[in-house]
């Protein structure tokens, strides 16, 4: 079920309505409600993957539980590279075991080795996976650092795992910060509802407005890689710079305002990227959820900064070279997370500082976005031509045709307007402050994306990009 649906249009008020006239019964019911509505939910897609979120749930309650009970430093460990296995097991099998296939018969064939025998599966990747088995094996990993007592409400850690405002795009939410919140008595008023709306129509926005018009200039130009010339390449990559920033941070904010009426707050994943001055404050602000994983969950416990200058640069790249490989399974992922980690290697040796400045925002921005190609591209070598054609092949710019030749226009339309409330969020005023303002003043600048929603809005249940990692 997607967010931008007819289905969850419905889904969404049955649900609410459900929950508060529960609301002075006991917690336990409300968890229950939540748990069903987050199964029909994700089951949305297929039902049979359900159990996969059911055996993963399960697996880290107990480890859970067992770390905690158990007396020794050599059981609580093994219990935990149970809960490790286990679910970097689901990730490897469903999201790269064709990739791994694919790519050993490539390098066969690349040699001169033409084996017909091998039969490669055709396996569906579960909508979401990636982000569900990191959120619990974050839980077991802080169970077994002591930041974290397990616990025995089944009910409540199995709401907890697959609370479906965040369960297949993120935020991916830590356990010592979620989790209480399904523990304890959940209340909501008015301002939270009120700000979970205002979350949820600037996340429309910039899915619909800016995301999914962007698209459809930028899938022409990335789909047809041959018909097209460097400066329709720097155009679409700077559409698309703002697609997956649109695309994602959307689905974030109505994840976050969708969790406000049912009285939880979900970490902020997204501060404003792109008025990053360096690569490491770029990533500061970016996707925070998962990149605080990688830095606590890895990065640091091999050994972060504190360790020898080559060790330290080991642990960058190969922390942003994982982090790539999370996005998805392919070549152009592992290349797009080198570079970034060759990027903040190459700040640390250059002693760069994050100085605010506009030549350091656009040369950051610069950067990002070539950084975009590799991510976007289909293929390696498609990214590679892409690359050659910007450096030596300018040519002319490719506006659009047909239905499609105001995409373009109307999406930088949209991009101005984020641009102008952004500037207004980091240079002058905050969120709280915006909302102080007169009643008057509110109504209009919702009213204004409500109606940039309808005129501009592209409708048509279109798929989330961070729905394929």
């Amino acid at each position: 079920m997607y967010f931008n649906s007819f289905d969850f249009l419905i889904f969404l008020p049955v649900t609410f309505l459900l929950y508060w006239f529960l609301d002075n019964r006991k917690i336990v019911f409300q968890n229950l409600l939540l748990l069903a509505a987050s199964y029909i939910f994700y089951g949305w897609w297929d039902w049979r993957f359900l159990s996969l979120i059911a055996l993963s749930t399960v697996v880290d309650y107990v480890v859970g539980l067992k770390i905690y009970e158990s007396n020794s430093k050599k059981h609580k460990k093994r219990w935990l590279l149970c809960s490790v296995f286990f679910n970097l097991g689901l990730l490897a099998f469903f999201k790269y075991c064709n990739f791994f296939i694919d790519s050993w018969i490539e390098l066969c064939s690349a040699i001169g080795i033409q084996n017909q025998e091998f039969t490669v599966m055709r396996i569906i990747l579960p909508v979401g996976i990636s982000f569900y088995t990191f959120q619990t094996m974050s839980y077991t990993i802080d169970v077994y650092r002591e930041k974290l007592k397990p616990t025995k409400d089944l009910v409540a850690f199995a709401a907890f795992v697959s609370f479906f405002p965040q369960l297949v795009a993120g935020p991916i939410e830590r356990a010592t910060h979620l989790l209480p919140q399904f523990l304890n008595k959940r209340s909501v008023s008015q301002g939270s509802i009120s700000l979970g709306c205002k979350l949820i129509i600037i996340g429309f926005f910039l899915k619909l407005v800016i995301a999914d018009r962007a698209a459809i200039y930028v899938n022409a130009v990335y789909n047809n890689v041959e018909l097209h010339d460097g400066l329709s390449f720097i155009f679409a990559t700077v559409l698309f710079a703002f697609q997956i920033y649109g695309d994602f941070a959307g689905y974030s904010l109505i994840a976050i305002g969708t969790a406000k009426f049912f009285g939880f707050d979900l970490m902020t994943n997204f501060r404003r990227p792109y008025f990053a001055a360096s690569i490491h404050e770029f990533w500061n602000r970016w996707h925070i959820s998962l990149s605080t994983w990688f830095r606590d969950y890895l990065y640091i416990p091999l050994g972060g900064n504190r360790v020898g200058k080559f060790r330290w640069f080991f642990n960058l790249f190969i922390t942003f070279l994982i982090s790539g490989l999370w996005h998805g399974a392919s070549w152009t992922f592992v290349l797009w997370g080198a570079i970034n980690g060759a990027y903040l290697i190459i700040e640390v040796l250059l002693k760069a500082k994050s100085r605010k400045g506009i030549l350091n925002i656009i040369s950051t921005f610069i950067l990002i976005c070539f950084s975009w190609i590799f991510f976007r591209a289909n293929t390696v070598s498609e990214a590679f031509c892409i690359v050659k054609k910007i450096v030596l092949q300018p040519g002319k710019l490719y506006i659009g045709m047909g239905d499609d030749i105001a995409a373009p226009f109307y999406a930088v339309l949209a991009i101005i307007v984020l641009i102008g409330f952004e500037i207004w969020r980091e240079y002058i005023g905050s969120v709280k402050q915006i909302t102080e303002k007169t009643e008057i003043s509110r109504m209009l600048a919702y009213s204004l994306l409500i109606f940039l929603i309808l005129y501009l809005g592209v409708f048509g249940d279109s798929q989330f990009i961070y729905f394929q990692f």
